[in-house]
């Protein structure tokens, strides 16, 4: 028997001594300490921990920290099913899991939801952005302070409440193909996760949306030649294997494309001291993410190299030339989230103002009207 099973079991029966002193005794003891109790939570996400950043600091921070904080600091203890990769929801059914009830805590990229989910994107919508999901991070979280129609849209249409914000690293272009000037790209089909697709417009090629889990595969029976992919992840999904050619553009880090929601009769049901070590610990989660994902940027390129893997960097005048390609892209959208009575233009200026702010350089000037 582990020493936690044995910390556990001597617990438990100096409860049970204290509310039988309790009774004996005729004090008021009795119901503070029957009110203890033990509250699961299913937390869930439909990309695997280990390869996926975000949900590798799920399982290694979010979930520990969450059962640590509640034993030591409330009366009440926290049992945690865990369900990644897909084994409870896909990437696609994460935010209706949890809406549904199937899991209390879910973790998902908004790119898998761009009817439901459209504005949350606006990351996506505005391309060449920070380098560092650090900062990418930091840039989204004001976002959703600046306009909290995010996070009520959210609870009103799918019962969950928006307890953290994560994303990915660095996007980069990566091929089964050599390619030396864009013009080779043309006609060539590339995947991507859906609203990032339209960046590669000024390439001319085939765009096809796809999955993380879906991706090796696919590269390797020639179904697409390329991912827009981050490097943290496409070393650890070993996409270099089948595609070796992996070009350094810097789209940007997508720092607010992943949110961790929570079911809110789920967080109803949690004694108000459980409930505030939650949203805490989330928030710290974001911290974390933002950390680890730079951490893993830089070793999954390291890495990429090291494995043999062709790695080169776009010449600054040719990525000059697709970032101005894309210069109406973020009004485009603002206008068409403006045209589905949401928010666009305001959310995307506050993003654009707010990392304008931060210090970063766009390559480009963009301006929404």
């Amino acid at each position: 028997m582990t020493a936690r099973c044995l910390l556990s079991l001597k617990r438990q029966r100096m409860r049970l001594v204290l509310i039988l002193l309790a009774v004996l005794s005729g004090e008021v003891l009795v119901p503070s300490l029957l009110s203890a109790e033990l509250y699961t939570l299913r937390i869930g996400s439909g990309h695997p921990a280990g390869p996926t950043v975000y949900v590798t600091v799920l399982r290694d921070f979010l979930v520990p920290e969450l059962k640590r904080r509640v034993e030591a600091e409330t009366e009440h203890e926290l049992r945690i099913i865990e369900g990644y990769g897909g084994s409870i929801a896909t990437v696609s059914e994460t935010l209706e899991a949890v809406q549904a009830g199937v899991l209390d805590i879910g973790a998902f990229c908004t790119c898998f939801e761009p009817a439901k989910m459209f504005l949350h994107n606006f990351q996506y919508f505005v391309p060449f952005g920070p380098q560092e999901a650090k900062l990418g991070i930091r840039m989204a979280r004001r976002v959703y302070e600046a306009h909290p129609w995010l996070s009520t849209h959210v609870e009103e249409k799918f019962s969950q409440t928006v307890i953290a914000i994560s994303g990915f690293d660095n996007y980069h272009l990566g091929t089964s193909i050599p390619w030396k000037t864009v013009d080779e790209l043309q006609g060539v089909k590339i995947a991507g996760a859906g609203p990032n697709l339209p960046w590669l417009r000024f390439a001319g090629v085939v765009p096809v949306q796809s999955t993380l889990p879906d991706g090796y595969m696919s590269l390797q029976t020639g179904v697409y030649s390329g991912w827009v992919m981050f490097p943290s992840a496409y070393f650890a999904y070993k996409y270099h294997e089948p595609a070796p050619y992996y070009t350094l553009i810097g789209f940007g880090a997508m720092g607010g494309a992943v949110v961790v929601t929570m079911n809110n009769r789920s967080m109803s049901r949690l004694p108000a001291s459980v409930q505030d070590i939650v949203r805490e610990v989330a928030r710290q989660y974001e911290i974390k993410s933002g950390l680890e994902l730079d951490q893993r940027q830089a070793l999954g390129l390291e890495s990429l190299r090291q494995s043999g893997a062709d790695v080169r960097t776009l010449a600054p005048d040719t990525r000059s030339a697709w970032a101005h390609s894309l210069r109406d892209f973020p009004r485009q959208m603002a206008e068409e989230a403006d045209a589905r009575a949401l928010p666009g233009s305001e959310v995307l200026r506050t993003y654009i103002e707010a990392v304008n702010q931060s210090g970063y350089e766009w390559p480009v000037d963009y301006r929404i009207d």
